[in-house]
């Protein structure tokens, strides 16, 4: 959909992978000056390879082809898996290459960039399990095609990121408080980066701006463990006549966060707070509206996320906007689950809440502890 203001900017909504993989290799088939590839997880496969094969030919084209892919998401890879696009002259990076000293911190952004006029933005992995319509079959994710000037500021942290993939000093790793969120020239657009070692994350701050007088929330997310301010925040939106939806994982590739998730459930819905969770497939995608402002990208609402991880978020503020979200989200609760506290009090058991505060323990205070020594080790 093309936004009001300001130069022209498209979006189209991808709602799971049969939707977005075909776009994106289209993109790198129409590709004649650069292809940026940033992912967490890029798996050989069948389609793996045809994303390989795609890239190769941007370079054969004479495109400058660009890739990143995490060390610990894209850890099953081959090491000789790029040599293809090595030899036609690509550039491939890893980014925080394994060493036990710096392992948790990790960038979790997926972006691709295509001559700097459109760019893909979203939780999809390059993975066979994203593959389907998100329902009978493949993960249930949400992604963005973006046209316009905006694609440009998205090559822009493609670029820092890509000149810090060694990750080993941090005076070449921190982000600059000025850089940490742009504003673009035509609002209401936003990119918000992210990563470890901040005491601000812009992403939490602008969401917490947005709640503060929000009346309709929604929240697609797939690991959800925000902060007590956070958690706070979506309270008082439900306390005040607000209408709040959490909409979560019924299955999960990563069990711990279901459970750590579920351990919060009975304090949102004594509140009022609307609990669904996905039934089909795995839930993986990060939507997120309050009342006209939307946000979609690589962040969930979890503590890795939002003070470990490198993130990118987008943010809009408009309605029409807005209304094609809320579309996304309907149709996904046709998929859901609704959680009441009756069926909260049927299934927690002592067992269950023994695992749950235990998972919640692991997450939220551990996992971000051995992050931030790991930090504070490296060196300057």
């Amino acid at each position: 959909m093309p936004m009001p203001n300001g130069p022209a900017i498209s979006c189209q909504w991808l709602r799971a992978g049969d939707e977005s993989f075909p776009a994106m290799l289209a993109a790198i088939d129409a590709a004649r000056e650069s292809v940026c590839l940033e992912v967490y997880t890029f798996e050989e496969s069948p389609l793996g390879r045809e994303f390989l094969d795609a890239l190769v030919r941007a370079r054969e084209r004479g495109a400058r082809v660009r890739v990143l892919v995490d060390a610990i998401g894209s850890v099953l890879l081959a090491g000789d898996f790029w040599q293809p696009l090595q030899r036609a002259g690509g550039e491939v990076r890893v980014f925080n290459p394994l060493a036990l000293r710096r392992v948790t911190i990790r960038n979790h952004r997926k972006l691709l960039v295509c001559d700097d006029r459109v760019a893909f933005v979203g939780g999809f992995n390059i993975s066979p399990d994203y593959e389907g319509d998100g329902i009978t079959d493949g993960w249930c994710d949400v992604g963005m095609k973006i046209g316009g000037p905006l694609a440009a500021q998205l090559a822009a942290t493609f670029d820092e990121m890509f000149s810090r993939a060694d990750f080993r000093h941090k005076r070449f790793l921190r982000w600059r408080r000025t850089g940490g969120k742009k504003t673009l020239a035509s609002p209401p657009e936003q990119i918000l980066l992210s990563g470890p070692d901040r005491r601000w994350n812009p992403f939490k701050q602008s969401l917490r701006r947005d709640l503060t007088a929000a009346k309709d929330v929604c929240v697609v997310v797939a690991y959800f463990l925000p902060a007590l301010r956070l958690r706070r925040d979506l309270a008082r939106v439900a306390r005040r006549g607000g209408r709040v939806r959490l909409i979560l994982a019924g299955q999960s590739d990563v069990p711990l966060s279901m459970l750590a998730a579920r351990s919060l459930y009975r304090r949102f819905l004594a509140r009022g707070v609307e609990i669904y969770e996905y039934q089909p497939q795995i839930l993986h995608a990060k939507l997120f509206i309050a009342d006209n402002a939307v946000y979609t990208g690589s962040s969930n609402l979890d503590t890795r996320s939002l003070r470990i991880n490198y993130e990118l978020m987008l943010r809009f503020g408009d309605a029409a906007m807005a209304a094609s979200a809320r579309d996304i989200v309907d149709d996904i609760l046709t998929n859901c689950r609704r959680v009441t506290m009756e069926d909260w009090r049927r299934s927690h058991r002592f067992w269950q809440r023994l695992k749950q505060r235990w998972a919640y323990f692991l997450l939220n205070r551990i996992d971000p502890y051995v992050a931030r020594r790991q930090w504070r080790d490296l060196p300057d």
